[in-house]
């Protein structure tokens, strides 16, 4: 599963390990969220290409995007055979960077939000697939969602399911779809090595979209922790209680 994930490393550092040819300047992002536009690389004539798509596949059959899912992920196990992504995975595969990610874990009944990275701090390439979806009067919009796979035995604690990242000396492969064929790539879309990745807990601010700020990515505190619980029970406590439902007597245990 991957619901929201970040941006922080300069363009240009970018730029050198995904090996494409435009030079654009993006701030860095640390709370991306389906629906938003995001960078993509793919490969167009053996060159690579940086791109903005939108997260959120649609396939290029669908009528009306207001009624059809927002497909943001895609399990490796059924890429191949689902309508919605056996033509992407085959012609249209891409990479996008990313330099960690979100991941929620239930405790207690509450939600805490994790940030999963390398542990070295390297930069990502999430394995994605993309879709161009043509409307009736003439717009297109590239779409894109990304593979995910099982979790590594150290990251199912935290979630089953973990995005795929193609290590560096597979881009090439891995974009290339001049065969129009997914077999020689789906040993890519396997769990990562355990120990690969590290993770802490961050600041349920990271829930709302609209915060999009450096401190988010940052282990949180204890202090923090129990403020934000505190903020929660007062909350919960200001919160209007719901209307009871009158009780209807079935006559069960009644002598009349």
């Amino acid at each position: 599963m991957c619901g929201r994930f970040v941006i922080t490393s300069p363009p240009e550092a970018l730029r050198q390990i995904f090996g494409y040819e435009e030079q654009p300047n993006f701030p860095p992002r640390h709370n991306i969220a389906p629906t938003q536009p995001i960078p993509v690389v793919i490969l167009d004539q053996g060159r690579r290409h940086f791109r903005l798509m939108r997260w959120g596949l649609v396939p290029a059959w669908v009528k009306d995007p207001r009624h059809f899912s927002l497909l943001i992920n895609a399990r490796a196990e059924t890429v191949r055979e689902k309508p919605a992504f056996k033509n992407a995975i085959r012609r249209r595969r891409v990479l996008v960077p990313a330099d960690g990610y979100y991941e929620w874990q239930e405790t207690g009944g509450q939600k805490r939000p994790f940030f999963i990275h390398r542990g070295d701090r390297a930069p990502l390439g999430f394995a994605g697939k993309a879709e161009t979806w043509a409307g009736p009067n003439g717009e297109e919009v590239d779409t894109v969602a990304l593979v995910t796979t099982t979790a590594s035995p150290d990251l199912a604690g935290l979630h089953h399911r973990v995005p795929v990242t193609i290590a560096p000396d597979d881009f090439e492969r891995w974009l290339d779809c001049s065969a129009d064929d997914a077999n020689e790539v789906m040993r890519l879309l396997g769990s990562p090595e355990e120990g690969i990745f590290v993770w802490h807990e961050v600041s349920r601010r990271v829930n709302a979209v609209a915060n999009d700020d450096a401190q988010l990515v940052l282990a949180i505190t204890d202090a923090e922790r129990a403020a934000e619980q505190v903020s929660m029970s007062a909350k919960k406590a200001a919160r209007p209680a719901a209307p009871r439902k009158p009780q209807v007597d079935d006559g069960q245990g009644s002598l009349f």
